[in-house]
């Protein structure tokens, strides 16, 4: 017969798949998930999991070539983001030190893919509590890190196209809001990281982890309430806030010239500064693509979330858990091709760096590029 300790977590009230009467025991159970998690370990794994079969051994690598993909992309694309923002004269401003900023969560995102592909190959979690600690917390502080970087890029945007003269943030102010966002990621990574409240558990295929929304308790049911609210609707408020604010100040403005330009019996009224906000305006429909895929990668897994924690579990299977936490990682190489594509002035030096990606360069004037640069470090010298 198999170990108590196992009988009690390996089987639960649910429909179990057939086996005839000649089946063993034991193999019934090495085809339940869970069954190769050492015991010392199992403390990581939530009943829940081990009434299912353990998927077979190629999905496990399906997942491993998916999230190795995304991780060369990811590694390139925001090496490059981090490297031309950071030594582009024209590039190096305060509103893009967020920009940097970003790139850096998402690069810490993918640090968890390592550790996925070791996990995929050996089919549980390589180091038991430990890593299921380190991976959780890395997808932590990068995903919260990652929610109100967003808010804090739509707030320059803001500043920046509302107010352009005198609204811009300097380099000190741009960096203190940076080290605000770090500090916004750390309270739901400490507090489960050393069991304070809530804790990481692994999920899923039981090769990734992340916090316990399975344990059927009140201190759970209130944890993933608390960090759905400071990860994803505060921050998701202040984006709205902002860009609602941003759109109805360039409504304003456009509204004005249209009726100055009437009164002077001229047909538009553009002047340097609007040319330059033209261009503002572009990059903060990148910032708000960003923020789009932000929502569409993590509203999945928040549903998972909120469906252990409060909704029928048995909609969540294996595979289930598992497509969201691919989708919340693949943002993470997603956004530095949105600027290849889309930022007017990334997209100007990337195509003067890297000849061999073949970008067709469709970015403003040099002239609007400069004005709008020389104002920035204008404004960062005064700081």
């Amino acid at each position: 017969m198999f170990d108590t300790h196992y009988a009690n977590q390996s089987f639960v009230a649910r429909p179990l798949p057939f086996m005839d009467a000649s089946s063993h025991v034991d193999h019934m159970q090495e085809r339940f998930l869970g069954w190769n998690i050492p015991p010392e370990d199992s403390e990581i794994v939530h009943p829940h999991w081990r009434a299912y079969l353990s998927p077979a051994k190629y999905w496990h690598i399906s997942l491993a070539l998916i999230y190795f993909m995304l991780m060369v992309m990811s590694y390139v694309g925001n090496g490059c983001v981090v490297y031309i923002f950071s030594t582009s004269k024209i590039l190096r401003t305060p509103s893009n030190m967020f920009v940097i900023n970003h790139a850096l969560f998402d690069l810490l995102m993918t640090m968890e893919m390592p550790l996925l592909l070791i996990n995929s190959f050996v089919q549980r979690i390589v180091g038991g509590p430990i890593a299921c600690d380190i991976y959780a917390a890395l997808g932590s502080v990068s995903g919260i890190g990652s929610a109100i970087n967003n808010a804090a890029i739509a707030f320059d945007r803001y500043r920046t196209i509302s107010c352009p003269i005198d609204g811009r943030l300097n380099g000190k102010q741009a960096a203190l809001i940076i080290l605000i966002t770090w500090f916004w990621s750390m309270p739901f990574t400490i507090l489960p990281a050393i069991k304070l409240w809530g804790r990481f558990v692994a999920e899923g295929f039981l090769t990734t982890c992340s916090f316990d929304y399975l344990t059927d308790d009140q201190d759970t049911k209130v944890f993933v309430v608390a960090i759905f609210t400071w990860s994803y609707v505060f921050p998701l408020l202040l984006i709205i806030y902002f860009y609602a604010q941003l759109i109805k100040s360039v409504q304003t403005h456009e509204k004005m010239l249209r009726d100055q330009a009437k009164k002077m019996n001229v047909k538009s009224l553009v002047s340097n500064q609007d040319k330059e906000r033209s261009v503002e305006m572009k990059i903060a429909k990148v910032a708000f693509t960003i923020f789009f895929l932000f929502i569409m990668s993590w509203t999945p897994y928040a549903v998972v979330a909120f469906t252990g924690a409060f909704g029928n579990r048995g909609y969540l299977t294996p595979i289930s858990a598992m497509l969201p936490a691919v989708f919340a990682k693949s943002v993470s190489c997603v956004d530095p091709w949105v600027y290849a594509i889309n930022h007017p002035r990334y997209r100007q030096e990337l195509q003067k760096r890297c000849k061999w990606m073949g970008l067709q360069d469709n970015a403003p004037s040099s002239v609007s590029d400069s004005t709008s640069a020389q104002t920035e470090r204008v404004k960062s010298d005064d700081a």
